[in-house]
């Protein structure tokens, strides 16, 4: 690749030994724009970075993406798996001593974890890849304003519990550097992101709950007088520091996440930075009742729609339609809802060997034709007025043999240890993501990546702190969405994931998690002998709820065949 070349002569230029690409933009999240690092590996995966050196080029993925970064990436770069593997165990340090980065798309602990203190880590303000490559189009969406009816809390109530946050860590001050904190804060949306309705800005709170709003000023035209909050003030990026300046506070929070190095300086050259945690991860985590009900409306809207579909899809005696058609025609299904926006994140649509890439995403050049025999695998999701949508179901055309109907059926024993998970004994995502391992593991079989993932209220599909994973040690509490979605996949062969979103519901004094998704499980791929009764108690169960909830909105034909499922 031609842009590879030229930034090993940028390096060569600066005296340097390496560069390093990450995959997120200076906003740091879920969508990258611009992406940097697809434009210059080819890899469109959602998380990575590379390391390019004077002679190799390094592509660092998790082991989501190994497939996927190899298939896209593999021949120009040499792809390590993290968080197994990081640059500090890999780069020969007697060669590369000076690593050059751009300030602004890295923060203070990312660097830390990648190096160490190894080697001599080089702020350059112009990005390489910028320099090189600059055919970027500029987003100019206006930002929005949700009604309190829709977000259940109004803002100066919000603020107010933020403030008594930071009182308690003894801060006079907040740097918010992530968007969708700011989102959730002022209650704004925006259309900066592909699949987020996130607005790209930052704001200052001082102690006194004045707020300095940052962002690009064409944008804010049609909020500035519905935030509805006396003490606020309106600014472009570019005079931050120049703000900074006058305030009186002395002690800082700012968020270790997404809070730059470049934002990090400028902060520490004026006050002392006392806490590197924004309170507003937790806060947020915590689904509010409105939210909830309006998620749940959401859900039944979606799982209608993902229902019809797959109706179709098994109703279907023409094999020749191909992966890009399934994610158009279950796309169609989804707009014929008014209240559907757009996708939450890339339809995962893969058939036979590309269901195994666990984040595949079909293109001209990998789409395939459906044959009777494969295995399909669709995972998807939606933005609704007013709600956040993930889902997974994998399903079968013809009779599969013994041996995926009993790997299909492992998986699901993981997914219901999962939902009947007793919370009150076991809270934390890495115990429960035990549970959900446990019947592959049984048979020596596993998958590279979490169980289930935090996810927002008409925001980010993927959202923490929360988490089921094997490092993830949160306590899960009351109003906390995550997802539930054990797999597994042979690479070259087949993929499996079934994926529900939940919530934990209070029940008295208990906590138990509640299902929002509500679309049936392919009864085809699942072998009953290996099911125990409570399992079937649970499968019956969860048919039933989703016929009861979305039959309403389904022809004669499709409740028909749903009602099978629950049988």
């Amino acid at each position: 690749m031609k842009i590879l070349h030229e930034i090993k002569k940028l390096i060569k230029r600066h005296d340097l030994d390496a560069y390093i690409v990450p995959k997120n933009d200076e906003f740091f999240g879920e969508y990258a724009f611009p992406d940097r690092l697809k434009t210059i590996s080819n890899f469109s995966g959602s998380a990575g970075f590379s390391i390019v050196t004077k002679d190799k080029n390094y592509l660092f993925v998790d082991g989501r993406y190994l497939i996927q970064s190899n298939l896209e990436s593999g021949k120009k770069f040499q792809i390590v798996e993290i968080p197994y593997t990081y640059p500090k165990e890999i780069l020969n340090e007697k060669k590369i001593q000076k690593i050059g980065y751009d300030p602004k798309l890295f923060t203070s602990l990312t660097l830390v974890r990648y190096f160490e203190k190894k080697y001599k880590l080089v702020p350059v303000k112009i990005n390489f890849v910028d320099l090189i490559y600059s055919n970027y189009k500029k987003k100019e969406n206006f930002f929005f304003k949700l009604d309190d009816k829709v977000t259940g809390e109004k803002t100066t109530l919000k603020i107010n519990r933020l403030s008594k946050i930071l009182k308690k860590y003894r801060t006079d001050s907040i740097f918010i550097s992530a968007p969708e904190n700011v989102a959730w804060l002022l209650n704004i949306r925006g259309k900066d992101n592909p699949n987020s309705p996130i607005p790209n800005c930052r704001i200052l709170i001082d102690k006194n709950k004045k707020i300095y709003f940052f962002s690009d000023l064409k944008k804010i035209k049609n909020i500035k007088k519905k935030i509805n909050y006396p003490k606020i003030e309106f600014y472009s990026f570019e005079v931050f520091y120049d703000v900074l300046s006058k305030l009186k506070s002395y002690f800082f929070t700012i968020d270790k996440l997404t809070c730059s190095v470049f934002y990090q300086g400028l902060i520490k050259s004026k006050f002392k930075i006392r806490n590197f945690e924004d309170p507003i991860y937790n806060l947020k985590s915590i689904k509010n009742k409105v939210e909830i009900d309006n998620m749940k409306s959401t859900h039944i809207k979606d799982g209608a729609a993902l229902t019809k579909f797959l109706y179709w899809i098994k109703q279907e005696k023409n094999f020749g339609f191909d992966e890009l058609y399934l994610e158009k025609k279950l796309e169609s299904f989804r707009k014929k809802n008014k209240d559907y926006i757009y996708p939450s994140f890339n339809t995962i649509a893969g058939s036979g060997p590309n269901s195994a890439i666990i984040h595949y995403r079909s293109s001209k050049k990998t789409n395939r034709k459906i044959k009777k025999n494969d295995i399909f695998l669709c995972d998807s999701g939606g933005q609704y007025k007013f709600g956040t949508t993930d889902v997974t179901r994998t399903v079968c055309f013809n009779k599969p043999s013994r041996r995926i109907k009993n790997i299909f059926t492992r998986v699901l024993k993981g997914h219901i240890a999962v939902a009947i998970n007793n919370l009150n004994i076991t809270n934390k995502g890495y115990l429960i993501d035990k549970k959900a391992r446990a019947p592959l593991n049984k048979i020596n079989l596993d998958y590279g990546h979490g169980t289930g993932h935090g996810v927002g209220f008409f925001s980010n599909v993927h959202e923490g702190p929360q988490a089921i994973s094997k490092f993830n040690s949160i306590k899960l509490k009351e109003g906390m969405i995550v997802s539930n979605e054990p797999g597994y996949y042979e690479e070259g062969k087949f993929g499996i994931r079934i994926e529900n979103l939940i919530y934990i519901h209070k029940n008295k004094n208990k906590l138990e998690f509640k299902n929002l998704t509500m679309a049936p499980i392919d009864k085809d791929l699942i072998n009953y002998k290996l099911l125990n009764s409570r399992e079937k108690n649970y499968l019956f169960k969860y048919n039933l709820e989703v016929y009861n909830n979305i039959s309403k909105f389904l022809n004669k034909n499709e409740k028909n065949w749903l009602l099978k499922s629950i049988q």
